[in-house]
């Protein structure tokens, strides 16, 4: 079975931990005393219903006021797909949060509340979503009954989705009616939505097409660790581990590792168990060669006639996740796939107006959750790609030497 890694996007009180819960419970992915003890709490609150939403917001402030804080991940199957789901935060001031859970999905989920159609933060996500280009999106339409199952409010409230989407990088939009408490078109189909004439929510999420959008044309290798065992029985063993981040690898094929340039042979391929024939995205392979060549952490495997181009300027949009600006002549630690540098903001070219789309080119700084581009130069070449390409080798992370806190992340432009 193949995964498919999901994200919840959208306002506060849309329902995205709700509808979580809904599909781990009628995936039957709950235990028992689990179950047991969300009822529980949901009748100690006075409530006439079980609070699905206590199945992911296990925080005592997130019990408390109502809302998720941070990112909870749940994992499920299918008899048909594997699911990993990142529940993330609605608030604004938690935007970095879900910026974080959306990085590695695969399709993100946005929901609205049917009462209150699109709101700022809904677009919010949806146009991070584009930006981390994030290839399959959902709009759930939540608590349809509590609009009477009315299709003019859903129909209304696509066309204003649509159309904000056509302003944004969105390759392949769904649109579900849904009721995240009631459990309509979440599983199975509703019988209240007869004029809805599409399929269930985990239908979809069952049968959208992922293949596809792994990069299995530009192989990338970026080297993690040297395998050298402490055995007589492996004494002449070296191989180099770490997760393909695209293309194929297959032994007998030409390589050259970089930055040094040096050109070798792939002689075999192992995987935790055994050896492999081939290898691609997301496996991860310890990849031995027929040469002894110098290969160390960051250290980047690829082929001769398709590799990237070692460089110390990066430009870059940057969401930024703490409470000091990011300001120009700026130095941060940079961690690009499996090599760390140390780097230098060179110019704050503009924010991003991420309601509006407007760039707003006057400001000098980044504050708290804003996204931006930023030019920045490194201390050694980085072996990038563009961002459109490769999600991988095209995206970086910032962190403050002093306090070792991650403070950005990068997506960089082509």
């Amino acid at each position: 079975m193949d995964l498919l890694r999901f994200a919840t996007a959208g306002s506060v009180d849309d329902g995205k931990s709700t509808l979580i819960g809904r599909l781990l419970l009628d995936a039957k992915a709950i235990f028992e005393d689990q179950l047991e003890a969300v009822e529980a709490t949901s009748h100690a609150k006075g409530y006439d219903y079980t609070d699905l939403a206590l199945l992911t917001d296990g925080l005592r402030s997130e019990r408390e006021q109502g809302i998720t804080i941070d990112v909870a991940y749940r994992y499920f199957a299918t008899p048909k797909r594997k699911f990993i789901i990142a529940d993330t935060p609605g608030h604004v001031q938690y935007t970095r949060n879900m910026v974080t859970g959306a990085s590695t999905a695969n399709l993100g989920l946005v929901l609205v509340d049917a009462r209150n159609g699109l709101t700022e933060q809904s677009r919010r996500h949806a146009v991070i979503l584009s930006l981390l280009r994030v290839p399959h999106i959902v709009l759930a339409v939540n608590k349809m009954d509590l609009v009477d199952y009315d299709q003019e409010v859903f129909d209304r409230i696509e066309r204003d989705f649509t159309s904000f989407a056509t302003k944004l990088s969105v390759p392949d939009l769904e649109v579900i009616p849904i009721s995240a408490l009631q459990g309509d078109n979440v599983v199975t189909r509703s019988t209240n939505m007869p004029w809805y004439e599409g399929s269930s929510l985990m239908h979809h999420l069952e049968h959208v097409h992922v293949a596809s959008d792994r990069d299995l044309i530009d192989t990338r290798f970026p080297v993690q660790y040297v395998v050298r065992p402490k055995s007589d029985d492996f004494h002449d063993y070296r191989g180099y581990a770490g997760r393909v981040a695209g293309g194929v690898l297959k032994p007998g094929d030409d390589v050259v590792v970089l930055p040094s340039g040096m050109p070798s042979r792939i002689a075999g391929i192992d995987s935790f168990d055994q050896e492999v024939t081939e290898a691609f995205p997301p496996m991860s392979v310890t990849v031995r060669l027929e040469d002894d060549v110098d290969v160390s952490r960051g250290d980047m495997i690829c082929r001769p006639s398709n590799a990237p181009t070692p460089t110390q300027d990066i430009d870059a949009m940057v969401c930024w996740m703490t409470n000091e600006p990011l300001r120009p002549r700026q130095k941060l630690a940079i961690k690009h796939t499996t090599r760390t540098a140390r780097a230098m903001i060179s110019d704050v070219k503009y924010r991003l107006d991420v309601n509006t789309l407007h760039r707003d080119q006057d400001t000098r700084e980044l504050g708290l959750n804003e996204i931006g581009r930023v030019t920045m130069r490194t201390t050694s070449p980085l072996l990038v790609d563009p961002y459109a390409k490769n999600r991988t080798t095209g995206s970086f992370i910032l962190v403050d030497e002093a306090t070792g806190v991650t403070v950005g992340a990068g997506m960089i432009n082509g």
